[in-house]
């Protein structure tokens, strides 16, 4: 995000009033030594650090170079040359420090109360539960409550999007603020689903002067504009060191906002929050092509002449000057400087999750990861990538502890499930359209035409049974429950080819949510294998036990309109009607459990408030956190294609809660993504029917929902 206006002029104006001993500093660097520019004080101390930093101890053994054996001004020109980096050539060790730093940064998701997004930041772990970033990113307690920590959100090295993993935010049990120094120190929940927190390591925070000298270069680990995770390596060169803050120059992008800064051996020494505009004579920030900027250009469209960080060892000191904590929030700040530091772990690299389609076969590249808590500074786990080729049958295997233990089943995926597949692929290259309009709107006026010829002759329950009817002739297949293959990788894709869930709006890459339903699968298949082998169980036992076991391990995937409702009903083709299936990790799809959907007013107090942006949750009642409208005309839909199956005797919908939905259905207009989803399904090589709530919203005051009630 971009910082306050208030912010940039406060940072412009100290940048001003230091152009004189800034000036000097950059004359020094060129004519003379990176030692000769700073104070001797901070140059000595600096050497002192260096010399029994691990970093700096590698790449001199890298080089066959004892410490003992140099002399005072051999060691200096060492230093200078190979380790404050005056040369071009760094050692290979350097990106493998780099790489594992950067597992603890992570993207700030800023949402309103009612958990919109409006905006982001980045932070960065720098202990086991807390956080660090910008004031400014979290500047209270009610702005963290709704936020989130996004660790792993990043491109692997084949382009792909790697799996991510989003954490609540604890404000109420910790929280320290700071507005002049910029930053905020925020408690995180452990985990929404299910990894631990400490997978990602923690940057220890150090007091001890000697990190920097002016002349270095420092480093920023970042998601700028909310964007995958990015690093500017020695792009940013110090060119001042105030009080109280950090100076470094760059002819590129600004740092984000609550990004850490690194020096050369990886240790944070700021927290960067501004920059210094380009700006004429009157004060206009300037664009990079020399224009007036307005804000409606971006920031990326500034021209920064300067990038400002808050001196780490300053924060440090006002943690620590903080009296009024209790007792819980007193043993967390300690882990801030508990003193334990372990060496870093070895980093391999990750993959994502890949797909190869080869005569007829598809193979699966999937990553294993192993986690590892090394404490203090135990920063990063390893994983193994295995390519694992799928065929139909699950294997006999017996039920592991935890999805990372588990093995994919071997299935073969059959030529639909290719297909579908391709498709996805397709869309990435550009091949097909996402969402064809012209095509859609002839393919909806020739599928309801007989309809239309008579619209204004029919009153509510007329228009209501004639589209009932119409729904299930047109309903030509009764596709099975399989949403790995039916619902991820088409029905269900957003316009940016993600998959994002429909209550929370967490995101995902098809391939990630297929690979988690692929485990879930083979769990669900070597726990069947051991009821079915248990001989004293009669054949009630086995179903009551089946049932059970799909509700203990559920996929990724919402039923809108919830099974228990239909699970009498017999034939069952509601269970895989995909115009009420929705991709939903299995954190909502749990808290939503069957209740109907309703809206909490402002009043109302309920014992679970929104859990890992799911929603709101209390007895029989559940608002989702997003999805609405979504949620509303797949709801309706199920109403006009299987009346009577949601009874209003047990606590399913009653006539009272369409009004709800109604209103749902008015207030969040269809979007691009329905409207894919609506086409995608219709098509022959799905089911064939259409929503009516999606192609002519303005019918829902025409049709009487009530009769689809029993």
């Amino acid at each position: 995000m971009i910082p306050p206006q208030q912010l940039i002029q406060e940072t412009i104006e100290r940048y001003k009033t230091r152009s004189a001993e800034r000036g000097s500093n950059i004359r020094k660097l060129s004519s003379g030594s990176v030692l000769n520019v700073d104070t001797p004080e901070r140059v000595n101390r600096r050497l002192e650090r260096i010399a029994r930093n691990p970093v700096a101890a590698s790449i001199l053994s890298e080089a066959k170079i004892s410490i003992d054996d140099l002399s005072s001004e051999e060691f200096n020109r060492v230093v200078q040359e190979r380790i404050i980096g005056q040369r071009d050539l760094m050692s290979i060790s350097y990106l493998e420090y780099g790489l594992k730093v950067s597992r603890s940064i992570c993207r700030i998701i800023l949402r309103s109360r009612s958990g919109s997004v409006i905006g982001y930041g980045t932070g960065f772990m720098v202990s086991p539960r807390l956080l660090l970033t910008n004031n400014h990113v979290l500047s209270s307690v009610e702005e963290a409550m709704p936020a989130l920590a996004e660790f792993n959100y990043q491109s692997s090295i084949e382009g792909q999007m790697l799996q991510s993993s989003a954490y609540e935010l604890d404000p109420i049990t910790f929280f320290i603020t700071n507005q002049y120094l910029d930053y905020s120190l925020v408690a995180v929940k452990e985990k929404l689903d299910g990894s631990p927190l400490n997978d990602f390591g923690w940057n220890p925070l150090i007091e001890e002067q000697g990190k920097v000298i002016v002349g270095e270069y420092v480093n920023i680990i970042q998601h700028p504009k909310g964007e995958p995770k990015q690093v500017a390596l020695r792009e940013n060169q110090l060119v001042d060191l105030l009080d109280d803050f950090l100076h470094y120059q760059t002819d590129t992008a600004p740092g984000s906002s609550g990004s850490p800064v690194f020096n050369d051996q990886w240790e944070v020494v700021g927290l960067h929050h501004s920059g210094v505009p380009k700006m004429d004579d009157q004060g206009n920030y300037l664009t990079i092509d020399g224009s007036v900027w307005t804000p409606g250009m971006g920031e990326d469209r500034i021209a920064w002449v300067a990038n400002e960080g808050i001196r780490i060892s300053q924060i440090i000191k006002d943690i620590k000057n903080q009296q009024n904590l209790s007792q819980v929030q007193r043993t967390l700040r300690s882990g801030l400087f508990d003193g334990s530091q372990l060496p870093l772990p070895v980093v391999k690299e990750q993959k994502s999750l890949t797909t190869t389609i080869n005569n007829g076969i598809v193979t699966w590249t999937i990553p294993l990861q192993v986690s590892v808590n090394l404490g203090q500074a135990g920063i990063v786990s390893s994983s193994q990538t295995n390519s694992v080729t799928v065929h139909p049958t699950p294997d006999s295997q017996s039920a592991k502890t935890s999805l990372s233990d588990v093995e994919l089943p071997d299935i073969a995926p059959d030529a639909e499930w290719q297909a579908e597949l391709r498709q996805l692929e397709r869309l990435r290259t550009g091949e097909i359209l996402y969402y064809d309009q012209v095509e859609d709107t002839q393919n909806r006026d020739q599928y309801y035409s007989e309809i239309v010829s008579k619209l204004n002759s029919l009153n509510k329950s007329e228009l209501f049974n004639h589209l009932h009817q119409l729904l299930e002739k047109t309903h030509t297949r009764k596709l099975d429950y399989e949403p790995k293959k039916y619902l991820y990788p088409w029905v269900d894709l957003q316009p940016d080819s993600k998959i994002r869930s429909i209550y929370s709006r967490l995101e995902y890459t098809p391939e990630q949510i297929i690979q988690e339903d692929l485990l879930i699968e083979k769990r669900r298949a070597s726990r069947l294998q051991e009821i079915i082998l248990r001989e004293s169980l009669t054949t009630a036992e086995i179903l009551e036990r089946v049932n059970t076991l799909e509700r203990d391990l559920p996929y990724n995937c919402e039923h809108v309109v919830p099974q228990s409702w239909f699970k009498d009903v017999s034939p069952k083709p509601m269970k895989g009607d995909l115009h009420h299936l929705f991709a939903c990790e299995m954190a909502c799809n749990s808290f939503r459990g069957n209740s109907p959907f309703t809206d909490f007013d402002d009043f109302d107090n309920f014992e679970e408030a929104t859990r890992n942006n799911c929603g709101k949750s209390e007895g029989n009642r559940f608002e989702p956190g997003f999805g609405k409208g979504e949620a509303a005309r797949a709801t309706l839909y199920f109403l006009l294609r299987y009346p009577g199956v949601i009874n209003n005797l047990n606590k399913e919908y009653k006539p009272e809660h369409l009004k709800t939905l109604l209103d749902w259905h008015k207030q969040y207009p269809v979007t691009e993504h329905e409207k894919h989803r609506n086409m995608a399904v219709a098509s022959k090589q799905k089911q064939g029917n259409r929503n009516p709530l999606i192609d002519f919203p303005e019918w829902t005051d025409l049709i009487d929902f009530s009769l689809g009630i029993g």
